[in-house]
């Protein structure tokens, strides 16, 4: 259970005499919010800041085919109470919604909807607080901007990563809540062949080690942004997928895949663009270019082979394509 806490200077505050209290929750109303899973990241590193600092940064791969959904029920003041009742995180993101919100001193229960699993790198805790923000904002009537969202979620959970910007291309500081660079785009329509290794367990992402980088790498992620912003401008899948695997490559030396190397090799005999993973998680995922011939014949060969070699997990989805395609 979380409780509403007395609002921090800067921040309106609902809180003050009982009826004060009271009308504030005649106010509210019951509030729905949702937020997509992700598949790891396109690319995941260190990068140069306006100000001219290293921070921490990463490019989502968007996974809408899996979403959290919350609902906010609005009662009481002996705080947030959640179903599961183990999703503190999202019990601290609605009561921090609310305070900003000025609401401070109410209540409620949020009800969970997820079909994200967890502990692989799919961004599953992070899509709980991210939607139960939009619950708690919704049933006060309010809508938040992105950058709030993702600033919420930070201090609510420790870091965040990039699904309130959807279907923008954006390099994200997943520990900041902030966009380190807008690429003015949207990702390039790709296919993707998910998976995770047989017999990987779940990782707590946010308890791993940050992962650190040496000159060498810090170079690299500095040419593989500017690969990244061009292959968004120009909509090049295969532009893309090797900043994928490059980032994938550097990721090996910090949290490994097991069998990446035959995985990257099965990604070239199918005539992929290259191969991403999740960078905290053990999520990896093959990139195809969805306006290819056969496109849709090769990742279903993929898939097949993935599993007759012991993967798990195996889903095919799409990025930024015309349609539905998941399977």
């Amino acid at each position: 259970m979380v409780s509403g806490k007395s609002a921090p200077r800067g921040r309106r505050s609902g809180g003050g005499a009982n009826s004060t209290d009271r009308q504030t929750e005649r106010r509210l109303q019951v509030g729905v919010g949702r937020a997509m899973a992700h598949h790891g990241e396109l690319l995941q590193g260190v990068f140069e800041g306006a100000d001219g600092k290293l921070h921490r940064g990463l490019i989502t791969l968007p996974l809408a085919a899996q979403q959290s959904t919350v609902t906010f029920w609005p009662g009481g003041k002996g705080g947030i109470r959640t179903r599961p009742t183990d999703r503190r995180k999202a019990a601290r993101a609605a009561a921090l919604t609310l305070e900003l919100l000025g609401f401070a001193n109410v209540g409620g229960d949020l009800t969970i909807e997820s079909d994200i699993p967890v502990g692989h790198g799919y961004g599953s805790s992070t899509a709980d607080v991210m939607a139960a923000i939009r619950a708690a904002a919704a049933a006060a009537g309010a809508t938040l901007r992105r950058s709030t969202v993702c600033r919420l979620a930070v201090e609510a959970e420790g870091a965040s990563d990039a699904i309130a910007y959807g279907d923008q291309a954006v390099l994200f500081a997943h520990r900041e809540g902030r966009i380190l660079e807008h690429f003015g785009g949207e990702y390039p329509p790709l296919l993707v062949v998910g998976f995770r290794t047989g017999g990987a367990r779940p990782i707590d992402t946010l308890g791993l080690p940050r992962a650190r980088y040496d000159g060498q790498e810090i170079e690299q992620f500095r040419v593989l942004r500017g690969l990244a912003s061009h292959a968004i401008r120009q909509q090049d899948p295969r532009l893309i997928g090797r900043v994928a695997t490059a980032s994938a490559r550097i990721s090996q030396h910090h949290l490994a895949k097991p069998r990446f190397e035959a995985v990257t090799d099965l990604a070239e005999a199918h005539g992929a663009c290259g191969v991403q993973v999740a960078h905290s998680g053990t999520l990896m995922g093959v990139l195809f270019d969805a306006d290819e011939g056969g496109v849709a014949t090769r990742t279903t060969a993929l898939a097949k082979t993935l599993r007759q070699a012991g993967f798990k997990g195996i889903v095919t989805f799409a990025v930024n394509v015309d349609g539905v395609f998941l399977q």
